[in-house]
């Protein structure tokens, strides 16, 4: 009912844990009735105990701000009072309840008994498709007033109003997803049920609006408009003087300033278009890449009536050429431009798929979650891409379950399909914005996507040999093989075999010997698997020499002498079991009329097991019987796990053949320009272009900023460092801990320390955090603390003394402008590990070529890396930032200053450590 009185917390403590001595030190109550304000109660509260320093930099409380307060307990009776008779919510209610209720108990009071509802959770299920969760974050999206975040007074005056928005969010779904909503949410761990029925009741008694829903079945999906091709009167000529395009720009850029680098860029572009050549270009911070081709695109595909196709590597920049810069391109034209965001099929959502899951009863609670956060998301959805979705980690498990897959040959087309839908509009499209994969995957298809287009950008064109290797390559893991067994399993398993079996006999469908024979192929699989994995861990641990440090083995398939084994044995076993496993699809839809709709869904996941079996005999096929000169495959164990660490790798050594055939005849008609702020490497200009086999008569264009932009960056070499080889490991390690501990503290934190071994960050962090030189800053590092790339990201950003240690994923596509980033530190020279399988065999086919890996593959791939490391430090013009250097080899080697030939134009200056500090700390204080 609306009366409901809802109380709405938030607490700041010393620490996560009150078992620990942790304690409050501010609490904000917020009283709501009837979705009003009442009333509202804020103190701070005295620990008892000093506040530590991380906690004062995160809410901004210090020692002298309590000082004066009174402890819990002459506050324990006025906040239980207000509690009574009320539903607690909170933003991550159980840390909030389970801390006061502990307070409560110390206070000499009973438990607070009643019902709580989790903000996080509503609002992940309401808002599915919020790139964060954080309440700082939806307050910003949705206009939610947030003076100061982590003060609790702000914060739960922040969160009463986030549960107001919430509840005007319910009101709006419409009424088939709100009872859908209902019936699920009590598989939920906050009461959320109950707001789910009071909205419910009140849509009921009103009108029901479809004017902007349609309905697939049972589910209520967002009406999108249909696209049309939009033809622009009196087509803007490109601006061939640079007044004429001084004048487009200044429409779409704030602070515009001329770069005539991207002057530049555009006429090479426009002039590639029209004479449907390729060209390379070096693009490099700070000149306005984006803008410099997404301009003469869409005039040329408006004059020439055509489409152009921008590629480019992640996620992150797709959107953000959807979304950033399409707009500002719009503003510059004054008119709408036709774009589609084109991905590949698995991207999407499978609606039948879905539905199907609507059905089984024995869902997770993660599945739950994300199954609700779905059926809110197709109500707000114009696209089923299933990258819109902010889903925790197992819900990413019941993704993989709906997204879509290619149709069996004899499968019936449903009435509505996103991904057709998305190929459709892509049609009738100026520009297609597509990632490296899909347009790799191009090569596969039946029927190309990418034809008819005038002309293609390949943007991060340096990340299209890593796409590229993506899909020629093969992983088989030991794990995943098993997981696959245990999934399907035996009749008598109780898994989905016992399922099936469960159905024929409640059908009559299928004798019960047929399963005997079924069992008997499965069993022989799992035996042959087994034997052949027990085979390799055999082989691969005969070749290990104890080593205490050491635990894993790293060996090429060919070194193991495994030509003995009949690895087809297991293939033709699958492959029985496959066809004997598809007779018994093939009885149940010869009587599907009779089966019922929960049924069904078991024999989906039927299917959709064989589907996996069918992956696996290929995968097993490419790995052990299909021999090519063009890949690697190897072997990696840990010895602690044997056999179930075994994961073995099919690699392509070069990409060049893929990406001939791939623009082969896209050559011959249209244009393709490669594009990227890393493309060449000093005395090996073509290094990238080699790597993608681009004709050597390209030419390849190097435009880089004008010095001003890298006014405020400074790099320096720390020549005092030992080499590494002249001292122990632990000494070595002293040193580099020593040297970042000084950097940090001169430039009071906001530093990326990037490493190139896993083991090395971890030594080197565990030195600095029992030295506790460092404890009043926040370390994050990669490997050692939870998370994935971006939620480490995101949580150095969240503190302003904060140190962010980071491996190879770190040295590029990691954007933090501004302050948020002051130093950047290379521990060492970014080169690959000698020792790196994909790395070793391209290495080893370089010298039966008779050529110098070092100079032809080392060196430039640990340059570009270089020079990617130094490109998270300077994003704007106005960033100030130091670039540091802790590896000598770039003072004492002869290829060091091709390292420095690769920086910007900035001072390089080599010192001893104790002079670079006082250098820096000068520079920062200037």
């Amino acid at each position: 009912m609306e009366s409901q009185k809802y109380v709405i917390a938030d607490l700041e403590t010393t620490g996560h844990s009150p078992a620990s001595g942790d304690r409050m030190i501010q609490i904000a109550l917020v009283i709501m009735k009837d979705w009003v304000i009442e009333k509202t109660f804020t103190t701070f509260i005295h620990p008892g105990k000093s506040i530590p320093l991380h906690i004062q930099d995160l809410t901004n409380i210090t020692d002298a701000d309590v000082q004066d307060a009174l402890p819990f307990e002459a506050h324990a009776d006025t906040i239980y009072e207000l509690m009574n008779d009320a539903i607690f919510v909170a933003h991550n209610v159980d840390f909030d309840l389970s801390f006061l209720q502990a307070e409560f108990v110390r206070a000499g009071l009973p438990q607070w008994r009643g019902k709580k509802i989790d903000t996080v959770e509503l609002v992940k299920i309401l808002y599915p498709m919020s790139f964060s969760y954080k309440l700082g974050d939806l307050a910003l999206d949705l206009n939610i007033p947030l003076n100061q975040a982590h003060r609790a007074d702000d914060d739960a005056l922040a969160c009463a109003l986030l549960l107001k928005k919430c509840w005007e969010e319910l009101l709006a779904l419409p009424l088939t997803t709100l009872e859908q909503l209902h019936k699920f949410s009590f598989r939920l761990r906050s009461n959320i049920s109950q707001l789910f029925f009071d909205a419910l009741q009140l849509k009921r008694n009103k009108i029901q609006d479809h004017s902007n829903i349609f309905f697939y079945n049972q589910l209520a999906l967002k009406k999108r408009k249909e696209k049309h091709a939009i033809s622009i009167e009196n087509v803007q000529e490109y601006p061939v003087l640079k007044d004429e395009k001084s004048n487009f720009l200044k429409k779409a850029t704030k602070n515009f300033e001329e770069r005539p680098q991207q002057y530049e860029m555009m006429d090479i572009i426009w002039n590639s278009f029209n004479e449907k050549t390729e060209v390379v270009i070096e693009a490099s911070t700070g000149i306005g890449k984006t803008l410099g081709y997404l301009l003469p695109s869409i005039l040329f595909a408006k004059k020439s009536n055509s489409k152009v196709c921008i590629s480019t590597y992640t996620s992150h920049l797709l959107e953000q050429l959807l979304y950033s810069e399409i707009p500002k391109l719009e503003n510059m034209l004054g008119n709408p431009i036709n774009v589609v965001l084109l991905k590949g099929m698995q991207n999407y959502i499978d609606l039948e798929r879905f539905e199907q899951m609507m059905r089984l009863k024995d869902l997770s609670y993660d599945e739950v979650l994300t199954f609700l956060q779905v059926l809110v998301w197709l109500t707000k959805t114009e696209t089923g891409d299933m990258g819109e979705l902010n889903v925790s980690g197992g819900g990413q498990l019941f993704l993989e379950k709906i997204r879509k897959i290619p149709n069996e040959t004899n499968k019936k087309k449903s009435h509505f399909d996103f991904y057709e839908q998305a190929i459709k509009d892509s049609e009738k499209s100026d520009l297609i914005i597509t990632n490296h994969t899909m347009l790799i995957a191009d090569l596969n298809r039946r029927e190309p996507i990418f034809h008819n287009i005038g002309g293609f950008i390949i943007d991060e064109a340096h990340q299209f040999v890593q796409a590229a290797s993506v899909r020629e390559e093969s992983i088989l893991t030991y794990t995943n093989w098993k997981y696959a067994f245990g999934q399907v399993g035996t009749s008598t398993d109780e898994q989905l075999l016992f399922s099936i079996k469960k159905l024929a006999q409640k059908y009559k469908i299928i004798p019960m010997q047929f399963f005997y024979q079924l069992d008997k192929k499965f069993e022989q699989i799992t035996r042959l698997f087994d034997e052949k994995m027990n085979y390799i861990a055999k082989k691969m641990k005969s070749t290990f020499a104890p080593n205490k440090y050491e635990t894993k083995l790293v060996h090429f398939l060919n070194e193991l002498e495994l030509d003995a084994v009949d690895w087809k044995e297991v293939s033709n076993a699958i492959q029985a079991w496959i066809d004997h496993a598809e007779q018994i699809t093939k009885k149940f839809e010869k009587q599907v009329e009779q089966i019922t709709k929960d049924h069904v869904s078991i024999l989906e996941q039927w299917k959709y097991w064989i589907r996996e079996f069918k992956i696996k005999v290929s995968e097993w096929d490419d790995i052990f019987l299909l021999e090519s000169n063009r890949c690697s495959t190897w072997v990696e164990m840990d010895i602690r796990n044997i056999p179930g660490s075994i994961r073995i790798m099919k690699k392509p050594i070069d990409v060049q053949e893929t990406v001939y055939r791939l623009f082969e005849s896209i050559r011959k008609t249209s244009s393709v320009i490669w594009t990227s702020g890393t493309m060449t490497v000093p005395n090996n200009k073509r290094f990238i272009a080699e790597q993608l086999g681009i004709n050597s008569q390209v030419p390849i264009y190097s435009l880089h900023a004008n010095s001003e932009y890298y006014s405020g960056a400074k790099a320096f070499i720390v020549n005092d460092i030992p080499e590494i080889q002249a001292v122990s490991q632990n000494e070595y390690i002293e040193s580099v801990a020593q040297a970042i501990t000084r950097i940090v503290r001169t430039t009071q934190g906001r530093c990326f320390v990037l490493f190139t071994s896993q083991d090395m960050l971890r030594k080197t962090v565990d030195l600095i955090q029992e030295s506790e030189l460092l404890q009043d800053y926040m370390l994050f590092a990669q490997g050692v603390t939870p998370g994935s790339r971006m939620r480490l990201l995101k949580s150095f950003q969240k503190f302003n003394h904060s140190v962010l240690f980071g491996t190879n994923s770190f040295w590029e596509g990691v954007d933090v402008p501004g302050e948020g980033l002051s130093a950047v530190i290379v521990v060492r020279l970014p080169f690959t590990a000698p020792e790196e399988p994909t790395f070793k065999a391209k290495s080893l086919t370089l010298q039966k070529q008779g050529r110098n890996p070092f100079k032809e593959l080392s060196l430039p791939e640990a340059i570009i890396r270089f020079k990617q490391g130094f490109g998270r430090l300077i994003r704007t013009s106005s960033d100030k930032g130091v670039f540091i250097v802790l590896d000598r080899r770039i003072d004492t080697k002869s290829y060091g200053k091709e390292f420095i030939e690769a920086l910007p134009p900035i001072s390089v200056q080599k010192l001893p450590l104790q002079d670079m500090v006082l250098e820096l700390e000068h520079w920062y204080n200037s």
